[in-house]
């Protein structure tokens, strides 16, 4: 899908010069063959604009290469399809499919440790090893390391050949991640995964990055994409060109218009690029014309419709700010003493988030706040001390759950984080009996119980709290409409804290529009790596054996089959596979003396298999249990399949997840999708990346009602927020922040070369990494993850990386462009500081070289005859800046 070009005419014409035994690769077809749709319904509707608009007759039409009359041309030729699930509605017409297990490996979240112990164990096993490092000098660097566990490796940087069993060959290329091939007795393992650079951790009270700025980091863009460019519209992503002009290399965007318009826009400016998020992936989204007056008119009602919502969302601020909030009192030494004795060492996340928390619940007006973080990153730790300063001020909290099994969980972990201390904590759900029910209700409205911890019993009309001071909503996407709205009843007057690890596209819509405010955990806890997740069509042999790996080395397994009325005949196939098998089943018809049993024995180890259904979907804790088997995965939600996954790899052990389709069954596209996004995000801090991937597949929704999502969808989801956060802060009476952009254009190389950085992917996140740069501090930590991942840059590279550094320093001085001329170097400033211009042309080293032009577009020009481009531009913005310093 990343040449869809191919399917234009000269595609059809260039077959007829190749010879008659080629052969046709389609790597991942089902994808191709959906794009193939896409595009050929895009080209239709462009061919009836132009026709409707008489620029073509309806002869050309017949030029355009249709989906049916590609396939037959692959159907008689020697074609070969790459699917990672077996294709059952291919358009090409299949003779033979031949399956081959190949398992993907995780990645090594960041420690070499657990690449050795897997190499070690691979290697006892028999396999051969293939290690792909990124560099020699990163290989030589592993051959050291390899040497000291006593295994030798044969250096091969041709990459030619293959290990033989029990050999580890090290090899120099690029990979995007692990391969186990069982049938070859082979493991393929990608070196960088094992040691790339993890996020510099936050400080204690630094500021987090904008919620609406987090979508170019999880959003991931490949050729065929669309995009919006700020000034030009909705286009479609080419790729990265390279191109010579004035005897320099430099990178360039590509992105394709309506028509046969073209842009190329320097990586260097990528910031003003984002992509295109808001209709389904199914829809069909029009391309804008480059140079028309198109765009600047969507624009322009979008960002009419944005100020109508502004006013709602003032009204809605306002009237939230009436309300009688509760100020909570600073953090007094139990609350200290409580948080102390926590076991774990916190992450700098969780203190950050405890500490944003924490100052809104002391402000006077009610608070709103999501709290997004991967499973067992820690989120119930954080509610419990927002919990802890409610109950220190003698108010109630209330922590609502979307499950009977849940509710337990909490419950027990609650008393036990909670003991020493006198805090009542009480539980309701609808296994609660009706007596002690009632009692608590009465508690509960007395004032006697500070904390409630319940399932949508707790919305019961006799639910009646005598000041309920914090309500936390975990996984509020599994809450009804009809219960959410009674949720807002009850929150009118309290603080609410939403917990969620993939919050639902809408929920998402409102933190990062900034309806409500968003705390993000995401680093994960010591000791932990990612889950290796399998999607594969049902196969008892792989299941046994799977089953087999995790009972033998003394750990537990998850069965989910999703069907009540099946289950226990579903157990007693599982039985067949694991014959010596301890085996339990858990689902929601059991009540709740039962399942707590179940749950006990499993938590004690004297089950081996959990059989159950999606009951054990959020909050189960069982780290002995490493191993999850899904049934029909694709029936089920993708935030669904990411809570389940994460009820494994709880533990230091390497966990695994099953994510099985019925053999034969013919998947959806969504499902399709869903699946492959499954299995693509599979690291740590995936939950954010699942939600992106969910509004991108699903669509961005609307705010507000219908009528704002037209607007979303014209523009794109970015650009919306964007235009929303503008005029939100205009009806606030305050002025929208303008960043000076700048443009940098100097006769210097400045590229990523294919020799550095091989991979597409990688190059165009680097790009848009390096194009982001606003600090000393940004630069520093771009420069330090290139020489950790790919060694020392070369000069293209380091050019590139100075360009960026100096594109956000000029930005800042309200510089917006520098410019190469002959013997001079031009900086533009529309409104220039003649203070500062005159300290700076006073330096000797400045003296009679800098020139002034307070023409219709002001510039200063530093004239030298020869010079070191870069070193020039930076020594003279070195000296603006400090002459703006000591005019402060």
């Amino acid at each position: 899908d990343r040449y869809l070009p191919l399917i234009y005419p000269d595609f059809a014409c260039a077959l007829d010069y190749l010879p008659e035994d080629t052969v046709f690769l389609l790597d991942d077809g089902a994808r191709v063959q959906d794009a193939v749709r896409r595009l050929e319904r895009s080209w239709m509707e462009e061919q009836k604009r132009l026709l409707d608009a008489g620029l073509v007759v309806g002869k050309m039409t017949e030029l355009y290469l249709s989906s049916s009359k590609l396939y037959s041309l692959f159907s008689a030729r020697n074609t070969v399809i790459t699917e990672y699930l077996a294709p059952q509605n291919s358009d090409v017409r299949l003779s033979e499919i031949v399956s081959v297990l190949v398992k993907q490996l995780p990645a090594y979240g960041g420690s070499v440790e657990p690449l050795m112990a897997d190499v070690k164990s691979y290697v006892s096993s028999g396999f051969g090893v293939i290690l792909v490092a990124k560099s020699t000098g990163r290989a030589r660097r592993l051959a050291d390391r390899l040497e000291e566990e006593k295994l030798y490796p044969i250096l091969d940087y041709s990459g030619a050949g293959l290990p033989s069993p029990g050999k580890v060959m090290l090899t120099v290329g690029d990979v995007s991640g692990g391969i186990e091939i069982p049938s070859l007795r082979l493991a393929l393992l990608p070196e960088t995964e094992s040691e790339r650079r993890t996020v510099r951790p936050k400080t204690k009270g630094e500021k987090v990055k904008g919620a609406r700025q987090r979508i170019a980091s999880f959003t991931d863009l490949k050729e065929g994409d669309l995009v919006v460019h700020d000034t030009h519209g909705i286009g479609r992503f080419g790729g990265i060109v390279r191109i010579k002009a004035d005897g320099v290399e430099k990178d360039f965007i590509k992105i394709s218009y309506a028509g046969s318009d073209v842009l190329y826009v320097p990586a260097t400016q990528l910031n003003v690029i984002s992509k295109y998020l808001g209709a389904a992936e199914d829809a069909t989204v029009r391309l804008s014309k480059l140079g028309g007056a198109d765009w600047a008119k969507v624009t322009s009602r979008a960002k009419s419709a944005a100020k109508d919502l502004a006013k709602k969302l003032i009204d809605l601020y306002a009237r939230r700010q009436r309300l009688p909030g509760y100020a909570f009192s600073k953090d007094g030494p139990w609350q200290q003493e409580f948080e102390e004795n926590f076991e774990y060492e916190e992450t700098e996340d969780q203190l950050l988030a405890t500490a944003e928390i924490k100052k809104d619940m002391e402000k006077p007006v009610p608070m709103d706040r999501l709290l997004c973080g991967d499973v067992g990153f820690g989120k119930t730790e954080v509610a419990f001390r927002a919990i802890m300063k409610c109950v220190c001020d003698g108010k109630q909290a209330a922590f609502l759950v979307p499950t009977t099994v849940l509710a337990r969980q909490h419950y027990m972990n609650a008393l036990r984080r909670f003991r020493g201390y006198p805090v009542e904590i009480a539980m309701l759900s609808r296994f609660t009996p009706p007596k002690e029910a009632e009692q608590i209700l009465k508690r509960l409205k007395a004032g006697s119980i500070d904390v409630v911890i319940g399932t949508h019993k707790l919305f019961g009309q006799s639910v009646v709290f005598k000041d309920l001071g914090l309500l936390v909503v975990d996984e509020e996407q599994r809450f009804g409409v009809a219960q959410k709205e009674k949720l807002k009843e009850i929150a009118q007057n309290c603080d609410v804290l939403t917990l969620s690890a993939t919050p639902i596209p809408r929920t998402l819509n409102m933190a990062l529009a900034g309806i409500r405010d968003m705390s993000t955990l995401e680093e994960s806890p010591k000791d932990r790596h990612p889950v290796a997740t399998y999607v594969l069509e049902y196969d008892p042999l792989v299941i046994a054996d799977a089953i087999a790996k995790e009972l033998g080395r003394g750990g537990q397994v998850y069965y989910l089959h999703n069907r009540i009325d099946t289950i226990y005949k579903c157990a007693e196939r599982v039985a067949k596979l694991a014959p010596d098998a301890r085996i339990l089943v858990a689902h929601g018809r059991m009540d709740q003396e039962e399942l707590g049993e179940v749950m006990s024995q499993m938590a004690e180890g004297e089950a081996d298999i959990l059989v159950c259904t999606t009951i054990i979907e959020s909050g189960i804790d069982i780290p002995n249990a490493n191993t999850l088997i899904v049934e029909n995965a694709d029936q089920l939600g993708l935030a669904q399949l990411h809570q389940l996954r994460g009820r494994v790899g709880r533990s230091s052990r390497r966990a695994y997840a099953y994510l099985t389709v019925q053999a034969g069954r013919v998947l959806t596209e969504v499902q399709q999708k869903r699946l492959a996004a499954i299995r693509d995000f599979a690291e740590f801090g995936a939950g954010f990346k699942i939600a992106m991937r969910d509004l991108e597949i699903r669509g961005a929704g609307n705010l507000l009602g219908p009528e704002q999502s037209g607007h979303m969808l014209s523009v794109g989801y970015e650009m919306y927020l964007r235009l929303l956060e503008e005029a939100v802060l205009e009806e606030q009476g305050k002025t929208p922040e303008k960043k000076t952009e700048c443009v940098v254009e100097l006769k210097v190389s400045a590229n990523i070369p294919d020799t550095y950085v091989p991979s597409n992917v990688e190059r165009m996140d680097l790009y848009r990494r390096i194009a982001a740069v606003e600090s000393d501090e940004d630069y520093s930590d771009v420069v330090d993850e290139l020489c950790d991942r790919y060694g020392e840059p070369p000069a293209e590279v380091e050019a590139l990386l100075k360009i960026a550094h100096l594109r956000a320093r000029a930005s800042k001085l309200g510089i917006t462009e520098i410019t190469d001329k002959t013997g001079s170097l031009c900086f533009y400033m529309p409104k220039p500081d003649l203070q500062k211009i005159s300290i700076v042309s006073s330096l000797p080293e400045f003296r009679g070289k800098l020139l002034f032009n307070a023409g219709e577009r002001p510039y200063v020009a530093l004239r030298q005859r020869s010079y070191n481009v870069l070193a020039a531009a930076e020594a003279l913005l070195s000296a603006l800046e400090k002459a703006g310093t000591e005019q402060n």
